[in-house]
């Protein structure tokens, strides 16, 4: 039945089952991460697939000019105007459009009220106060965000690995070296580093994930140390060194899967305290530019807006319920990798 996978695995993963608040929360946090990958097809004012005198066209994948459609201009067609829609809901044609026909950047034009707009049966969570749709800006913030904190952690773990493991394998003067310099560097502002940086580029994603990933190594990196220290003089350690293995081969291949388990352990904390990270740089201004989906720009913009209680509530239970789910899968990882339990 486990072909492939270690005894030690596979009571592991039996211990994760058995965490039921755990399981459950890997099962729903993995549902909704794939949802929002497919945001477009569920949060779009362009529509899947439509058929016009005939033929099919599929606006979500193309631009397709006003013209095609019995308009009068070349430019992209907009799809909410009432010319258009009476077009193409006429004479025999269809049009499917996602559930919430709202994109994270469209501009809804006949609020019946000042934005930002309470929930109603057009906007189901209101509009923020540029009349965007806080739902579809939601679901892609959510997004964005999850794919941040992955990217960020994995960058983290890469680098946290590689300079744990060459101090904690090799120690002695290589060790001190490399602790001296991890002292020094994280002992530099951060923040201030962020705030430069903000002022001397245009913001994006990219450039915060780099920045925080210039930082985001070094607490994972004191528990592969830790790990490798213990390991170095293991017998089965001596014994590969005995046999002629290289240095590489031996941290690699023998010492690293003996070593991953404070890294497993601490990968749904990491990914938490990555989506926290940029909310709070986006509430500060300091993160994605402003035309970006942020549930951290979403909070800002409830701060500026106390009346408008939907922004703040709305990006609140989203974020409240992602760091619930990870916690809960941290725990049950954590009880599942006790090696007191083997």
């Amino acid at each position: 039945m486990w072909p492939s996978i270690s005894p030690i695995a596979q009571r592991r993963w039996r211990r994760f089952k058995a965490h039921r608040r755990g399981y459950v929360s890997l099962w729903l946090f993995s549902v909704l991460f794939l949802l929002s990958l497919g945001a477009e097809f569920i949060s779009n004012d362009k529509p899947i697939i439509l058929s016009y005198q005939g033929r099919l066209y599929v606006p979500l994948f193309n631009n397709y000019p006003e013209t095609e459609f019995g308009g009068f201009f070349q430019t992209e067609t907009d799809y909410k105007d009432p010319f258009i829609q009476e077009t193409l809901h006429g004479n025999g044609n269809w049009v499917v459009f996602p559930p919430n026909p709202h994109s994270f950047d469209s501009i809804n034009a006949h609020l019946t009220s000042p934005a930002p707009s309470p929930p109603d049966a057009t906007n189901l969570l209101g509009t923020d106060d540029r009349a965007r749709d806080v739902l579809a800006r939601l679901i892609y913030g959510f997004r964005l965000s999850v794919l941040f904190a992955l990217a960020l952690t994995a960058i983290g773990v890469a680098i946290g690995i590689l300079a744990g493991a060459i101090q904690g394998y090799f120690g002695g003067r290589t060790d001190l070296l490399l602790q001296r310099f991890m002292e020094l560097w994280g002992s530099m502002p951060e923040l201030y580093l962020l705030i430069i940086f903000a002022s001397l580029f245009e913001p994006s994603i990219w450039l915060l994930v780099g920045l925080l990933s210039l930082f985001g190594w070094m607490g994972l990196a004191d528990y592969v140390r830790a790990e490798f220290l213990r390991a170095r003089n293991q017998v089965y350690v001596k014994s590969a060194r005995a046999m002629g293995a290289t240095d590489t081969a031996i941290m690699f291949r023998h010492v690293l899967p003996n070593a991953m388990t404070p890294v497993i352990t601490f990968l749904p904390f990491r990914i938490s305290g990555s989506i926290l990270a940029l909310t709070s740089l986006d509430f500060l201004g300091l993160g994605v530019p402003p035309s970006t989906p942020s549930l951290g720009e979403l909070l800002s913009q409830g701060k500026a807006n106390i009346e408008a209680w939907w922004l703040s509530l709305a990006a609140f239970v989203v974020l409240v319920a992602m760091m619930l789910l990870l916690n809960f899968i941290g725990e049950a990882l954590r009880d599942a990798m006790d090696p007191r339990k083997e």
